[in-house]
């Protein structure tokens, strides 16, 4: 019986995504999803917001960060999104000129979703892990809670959970304190 040898995912497969959907490549497949929904887009800004003004702009914080939304990474053959990601200046001094960036993150946060979850935990965490993302964030709506991981020996320790009413001071940014609460959209 003949077998189907399915060709990897290339970047003009992303390209040829509708607008409203966003498009990765992970270990050759590509993985589309719709726009988020309101509650992750909301809880996505928030947290930006929180983190942007004190690392990224040095607004009453210590500065020396880029916190970017959605930026397109470009980690080996692997193409991801995750929803924010932050490098640190010392290592990445100026933005680059290109839509992507192939310098590794130094700390990646995604909102989860029940259409992402699982993706974001089983094939993207261990692709960061991989790369040497030093931390990441799992924010989740829905059950409004936050998980925060740090790498060792490139595998990911639970650092922290936060739930309702928590007040979040975690890796990289634990110069910042602020209510887990604010990050919800009610």
């Amino acid at each position: 019986m003949p077998q189907t040898v399915l060709k990897p995912a290339s970047y003009s497969d992303l390209l040829a995504l509708p607008e409203h959907w966003v498009g990765e490549i992970i270990q050759g497949a590509l993985e589309t999803q719709p726009r988020p929904g309101p509650r992750h887009a909301h809880a996505q800004s928030r947290l930006g917001a929180r983190i942007n003004g004190p690392f990224d702009q040095g607004l009453g914080g210590p500065g020396g960060w880029w916190i970017l939304d959605e930026p397109e990474l470009h980690l080996g053959a692997d193409i991801m999104v995750p929803d924010l990601a932050g490098w640190r200046r010392e290592r990445m001094p100026s933005l680059p000129d290109t839509a992507w960036f192939e310098l590794v993150p130094d700390w990646v946060c995604e909102i989860l979703s029940p259409a992402t979850a699982r993706k974001d935990r089983v094939l993207k965490m261990p692709i960061y892990a991989r790369e040497g993302v030093q931390h990441v964030w799992l924010l989740d709506p829905q059950i409004r809670t936050l998980e925060v991981y740090g790498l060792k020996q490139q595998h990911w320790l639970l650092l922290r959970s936060y739930g309702q009413g928590d007040p979040v001071a975690a890796p990289p940014f634990e110069a910042l304190s602020f209510p887990l609460d604010v990050l919800w959209s009610d």
